[in-house]
């Protein structure tokens, strides 16, 4: 009998377990989407494709980086970078500069001022998620973060794979 009770909730625990990856693929997919709605969003405000939108976060986040740099980190053709670069520096956003140590290099940087009118739509944004991590210990957090940098390392390399 006790087999049969290790047996029975083994099988149980394996049903949970794939109820809630049902979920969490589901949950997955429609955060992907509202993501992907919401800087679309915060792209046409300023008039951007979702992908110059990204491009400028890309270089918030990483500093000035050079058209290879930004080729490697967005997968995109290094043709397709430099007309993302010249619609983003015709529209303002961007500004290429030279390298600070290789004068045969350039860089391209974000022009913040240009990026001003979009801070009230972030921190509204932002206020909103810092109530939603008030429901959650840090340790369950931890446990978010984990996952989602498990998720976005899978992500790229799937996008790699993609772009090959």
């Amino acid at each position: 009998m006790n087999g049969s009770s290790t047996d029975m909730e083994r099988a149980e625990g394996l049903e949970k377990r794939a109820g809630v990856l049902e979920r969490l693929t589901a949950a997955g997919r429609e955060n992907s989407a509202v993501t992907v709605m919401f800087h679309s969003a915060v792209a046409a405000r300023q008039g951007l494709s979702a992908t110059e939108n990204k491009t400028l976060d890309l270089l918030e986040r990483g500093g000035p980086l050079t058209a290879k740099e930004l080729a490697e980190r967005t997968t995109l053709a290094p043709a397709s970078v430099t007309g993302l670069v010249d619609r983003l520096e015709g529209k303002g956003f961007v500004r290429r500069v030279k390298h600070p140590t290789d004068k045969r290099r350039v860089l391209i940087e974000i022009r913040r001022e240009k990026l001003a009118d979009l801070a009230g739509i972030f921190e509204d944004w932002k206020r909103e998620v810092d109530e939603l991590c008030e429901e959650f210990t840090v340790d369950e957090l931890e446990t978010v973060i984990r996952f989602l940098q498990g998720a976005t390392e899978r992500q790229r390399r799937a996008t790699a794979r993609l772009a090959e």
